[in-house]
């Protein structure tokens, strides 16, 4: 596996082969949109049936679409995962948001996932009457609902329906898989006929090399939710395919500050290695083959002005 390559090969038969005999084939996008930490990454992971999207305690982790591919009956369903929206502060929140909306604006139907426990305040009120102007055709999830009494997630439903008119209401828990079969059912019967997207052995159109980046940003976040600020950014810069069957990957962990480097080395290094450990443990058991893993932390400042780290996380750089 290079490092342009995809999460998977595209050496499978066609997919009009592979879908041949098997009844009309149907196939879309389908965009998760929500506020921060409502569960989409989590849920995109579980409904994909693999690990396409990361997922910590930190808001506003997903900072660019992610796509993950599903095969259910005959259909395929293309999750969008998008940044959680929320009122931008800063260039790299208003990039986000945007990324999310258009993301919305591009799929054949917008999934609104709300966090049974937060209910509609806040973000998720605004995301809800910002619904009332996208034409596609939506569905209500509420998430969560193992932490709610059942009459609270009926009143939370009835709320959510009296302002947009959702298609559908669905309650589900991302965490346990519960209600999630339901969603599935529902997307594979009611997305246009049509051909598959991608090769059926496909998970995901994120490139290997910037998932990697995305698993060590992951670790980052859970080794250091509460010392290291949001504004952290990684990127694999080499990516070496050895003779013996491994691959090197250099890495370099971006800060804006010095005191910001001190919190991501750690005492002693401690706190790099545990990222790097937990990294290179987890992309091997994806790429299935050993890892050599060297992370680098360096300063630049501002890099959340930097046009260039925008284009490599996949976001529009916003002028003024």
């Amino acid at each position: 596996m290079t490092e342009d390559d995809n999460m998977a090969g595209s050496g499978s038969p066609s997919i009009e082969t592979a879908a041949e005999g098997a009844g009309a084939t149907h196939s879309g996008f389908v965009a998760l949109i929500g506020a921060t930490n409502a569960g989409k990454s989590t849920l995109v992971n579980r409904l994909v049936g693999a690990k396409v999207s990361i997922v910590s305690h930190k808001v506003q982790t997903t900072r660019a679409i992610v796509r993950g591919i599903a095969i259910h009956n005959n259909a395929q369903i293309v999750f969008m995962d998008t940044p959680g929206i929320f009122k931008p502060r800063r260039r790299l929140d208003r990039a986000m948001v945007t990324s999310a909306w258009g993301g919305a604006k591009d799929a054949d139907y917008i999934m609104f996932l709300i966090d049974s426990e937060r209910g509609l305040r806040g973000d998720a009120e605004t995301i809800l009457e910002g619904l009332k102007d996208v034409r596609q055709p939506k569905i209500l999830v509420l998430n969560k609902i193992d932490r709610v009494r059942p009459e609270d997630l009926l009143k939370l439903a009835a709320a959510a329906n009296e302002v947009v008119a959702f298609e559908q209401t669905f309650m589900i828990s991302a965490t346990t898989g519960s209600g999630c079969d339901h969603v599935m059912d529902y997307l594979a019967k009611t997305l246009p006929e049509g051909p598959w997207y991608y090769p059926e052995d496909q998970i995901s159109d994120l490139p290997m090399r910037q998932l990697a980046a995305e698993i060590t940003r992951e670790k980052l976040f859970l080794r250091l939710h509460q010392e290291l600020p949001y504004s952290s950014h990684v990127e694999t810069e080499k990516w070496e395919e050895r003779k013996d069957g491994s691959v090197r990957i250099e890495q370099v962990i971006y800060v804006e500050r010095e005191s910001q480097k001190k919190i991501a080395l750690g005492k002693n290094g401690e706190a790099i290695k545990s990222i790097s450990t937990a990294s290179r443990k987890e992309l091997a058991e994806i790429l299935e083959q050993p890892v050599h893993l060297f992370l680098f932390v360096k300063v630049r400042e501002n890099w959340g002005d930097d046009p260039e780290r925008f284009r490599e996380m996949g976001l529009e750089f916003p002028r003024g």
